[in-house]
């Protein structure tokens, strides 16, 4: 019966150690960082979840060389949470490289490993301030789509400046394109060192609500590629109803303010909207633009001279500073000469 318990104990002991070492998850383990200059430090940053229902504690952080940094990550993360770690490599030798660290949970026999990789090269040419969005290995000038202040029938474009800054060619295209969008490239394929375009243009037509429409496609190296959030382009339009006449009798919107200051301390704030004119102000939409805030409006009808309260608050403060995206709240009303109304949201 002794010997019986000590292998459960021991079976237990090993069942506990794994389901530990299953509770922190890196949404992508390995990141390449592509091409830097002879001792131009290049970094790389790791989303960590916990996955399980209980808090977990890092303790350690361990790197494979001195030529690796690595900062710690928040040392307790709740259930369901995530962190963030940035690891520097010091690129003082030329050549390809593969650097890891390993993350150690408390209770957990094995690590969390990260790995980061490139190559540094004595003649880099350093790409990033034309070229600042790296979609692993395809530059480009922009890693966001707006199209703002559309009218039914408009067909506005936004062109994405390329470049090839790997060793091998690429078909540039978009990927995950609804009826609404189209993208051509030019050329249709680039080879390394190469600079292109790809141009997205929206079809209004194909939009059936006012207000703002979000969808997400992701820009693609070569056709048939699978997607991943390294590759993600976040789209939004707004949709401006048809225009009204100003008149004496028209609703008139006043707002307190058209920005507001969020932070660790301060998670909420409310503005005032009043109608000072003659007629029902309606606001027909409410909207955000980035996830990790929330909105509330008292009323949605305001009579003549009454106000209501807008309320903006914090929900996920990493999620807000991730966003490629400003945060922004996005009102839509029956006032001619406020038919679109954004409210910007500084998060720091």
């Amino acid at each position: 019966m002794k010997t019986n318990r000590l292998i459960t104990t021991a079976v237990g002991t090993l069942v506990a150690c794994a389901l530990h070492a299953q509770q922190l998850t890196v949404e992508k383990s390995t990141i390449d960082v592509g091409k830097t200059g002879f001792y131009v430090p290049v970094t790389a940053t790791f989303e960590l979840k916990n996955n399980s229902q209980r808090s977990i504690t890092i303790e350690s952080v361990k790197t494979d060389c001195g030529c690796l940094q690595a900062d710690r990550p928040r040392k307790t993360i709740a259930a369901g949470e995530s962190t963030t770690l940035s690891m520097t490599y010091d690129a003082r030798l030329l050549g390809h490289f593969a650097k890891q660290a390993a993350v150690y949970v408390r209770g957990a026999q094995q690590p969390v490993w990260l790995t980061m990789k490139g190559v540094v090269l004595a003649d880099h040419v350093d790409y990033s301030g034309t070229y600042p969005t790296n979609f692993e290995g395809l530059r480009a000038d922009q890693n966001v789509i707006e199209f703002d202040n559309v009218k039914k029938g408009e067909h506005p474009e936004m062109v994405f400046n390329l470049l090839n800054d790997s060793e091998t060619p690429m078909v540039p295209n978009m990927l995950h394109l609804p009826p609404y969008l189209t993208a051509t490239a030019s050329p249709t394929a680039l080879e390394p060192g190469r600079t292109g375009k790809l141009t997205v243009t929206l079809n209004s037509e194909e939009l059936h609500d006012y207000g703002l429409t979000q969808s997400t496609i992701y820009l693609a190296k070569n056709l048939g590629e699978k997607v991943s959030p390294d590759t993600e382009v976040p789209v939004s339009i707004v949709l401006l109803p048809e225009q009204t006449t100003a008149s004496q009798l028209a609703p008139h919107l006043v707002i307190s303010a058209d920005s507001v200051n969020l932070d660790e301390r301060h998670k909420k704030a409310v503005i005032t909207l009043t109608n000072k004119g003659r007629s029902v102000l309606n606001i027909t939409s409410l909207q955000m633009f980035t996830g990790g805030m929330a909105v509330t409006l008292g009323k949605r009808e305001l009579l003549p001279g009454k106000s209501t309260k807008l309320k903006i608050s914090i929900t996920d403060r990493d999620r807000l500073l991730r966003a490629r995206a400003k945060p922004r709240v996005l009102m839509i009303t029956d006032d001619p000469e406020h038919a679109k109304v954004i409210i910007r949201a500084n998060v720091n």
